[in-house]
């Protein structure tokens, strides 16, 4: 009986919560905290999406500072259409992200302090912006493997 115990667990799914070696490695050196110390979150909403990055531990004030500062600096990237940063973390040009460039004057990034870090919403009125964003979000979703949906959503609240 405990053999088959032991093939059954050998043989079940292995749980996709995270990222590649080459991922978490450069993804720590160019955010500045561990992927081991906070969560990711990927969403999309009917106007574009959203990126949340967490510490996992609400007394770790130094990864919730770190998280903080890398988002304020992605706002600010992202919104002159440079993407090298997730491109150095990805190793590729993330899909989506030649469209947002093209299109930057009409995607608009906030960043939303959190307790445990920070959210950016990214918004657009343009269905070519949305569906970029989408492709981009879906792309971390998968790259990142945070198990978040990659359907469309309504989002819970307005940041």
């Amino acid at each position: 009986m405990s053999l088959l115990l032991v093939i059954v667990l050998l043989s079940w799914p292995q749980s996709t919560s995270k990222p590649d070696s080459g991922v978490t490695s450069r993804g720590d050196h160019a955010m500045g905290f561990s992927h081991e110390l906070t969560t990711h979150h990927f969403r999309l909403y009917p106007s574009g999406g959203a990126i949340e990055v967490l510490a996992n531990d609400p007394k770790d004030s130094n990864s919730r500072d770190q998280i903080r500062m890398h988002l304020s600096h992605v706002v600010r990237l992202f919104s002159a259409g440079d993407f090298n940063v997730p491109m150095f973390i990805h190793d590729k040009m993330p899909p989506g992200s030649q469209t947002m460039t093209r299109l930057k004057d009409q995607i608009h990034y906030r960043l939303a302090v959190t307790a445990a870090g920070g959210r950016i919403r990214i918004t657009s009125r343009n269905p070519e912006a949305i569906e970029a964003i989408h492709e981009f979000l879906r792309f971390q979703i998968a790259d990142h493997k945070t198990d978040d949906s990659a359907e469309v959503m309504t989002p819970k609240n307005s940041n």
